[in-house]
């Protein structure tokens, strides 16, 4: 009886799933089809998918979405940045195309351009962590540290689990020469995310300003261990040999 229910109870979320398949316009198909390259780091395939999209309804958000995500990835900033602009126009009150947006700008350092989208995206939603978290970041890029603490923390409050967030505040931290709060944070990244390069790094920065040159060196060959960021690694690599 049990293994007929069981039967029972798949057969009715297969069909369930289906349903919702056969619900989607051709057009939000090709989205589905660009979330899926998009996921396997196929971004020249993704923008085909989402470009199809677009061509058949032109009214979908999601679609330049998709693609303004896609073009970011490949560096093609200004072509993410019409996608997002358009995106908005569509859905001005979704607070995530602000905070994809912001994303584009901080990434080519127009930080000030930067915080007006993430300040746009937390109005919408005060409980988008990310968008603390990314305006921190631009904010520290512009040196000021206490702002972006204040940020990173409040990204903290809305996700205690937010790795970055950790280890982006330990860089403020850090950077005002309180090597030892920086450090806690630190600690803290990587006990949340054991794969966080940056933060050995970060750390291991932060023990060589103490004059701990042990622990610097385990966190950097740590972080060179794990890196898959080439720039990064040469950093560690670099670190490590004035030590």
């Amino acid at each position: 009886m049990k293994n007929k229910v069981y039967i029972f109870i798949i057969c009715v979320v297969v069909a369930g799933v289906l349903a919702m398949s056969s619900c989607l316009s051709p057009a939000q198909q090709y989205v589905k089809k660009g979330d899926e390259y998009y996921k396997q780091v196929q971004y020249d395939e993704a923008i085909a998918e989402y470009s199809e999209a677009i061509k058949l309804d032109p009214q979908l958000a999601d679609g330049y979405r998709g693609r303004g995500l896609a073009y970011q990835k490949k560096g093609q900033f200004d072509e993410a940045v019409v996608d997002f602009d358009r995106a908005i126009e569509l859905k001005p009150s979704n607070a995530e195309l602000y905070y994809n947006r912001g994303d584009v700008y901080l990434e080519e350092g127009r930080l000030q351009t930067a915080v007006a989208d993430y300040d746009k995206a937390i109005t919408l939603d005060p409980k988008l962590a990310m968008a603390y978290n990314n305006r921190g970041l631009a904010y520290g890029g512009q040196m000021q540290f206490d702002t972006a603490i204040a940020d990173f923390s409040k990204a903290i409050e809305l996700d205690p689990t937010l790795a970055v967030a950790y280890d982006n505040r330990g860089l403020m931290y850090r950077n005002k020469h309180d090597y030892d709060t920086a450090i806690s944070d630190f600690n803290k990244a990587i006990e949340l995310d054991p794969m966080l390069a940056k933060a050995y790094f970060n750390r291991g920065y932060a023990y060589n300003r103490k004059g701990d040159k042990a622990q610097a060196t385990a966190d950097l060959d740590k972080c060179i261990e794990i890196s898959t960021d080439p720039s990064l690694t040469k950093a560690a690599k670099e670190l490590r040999e004035r030590l």
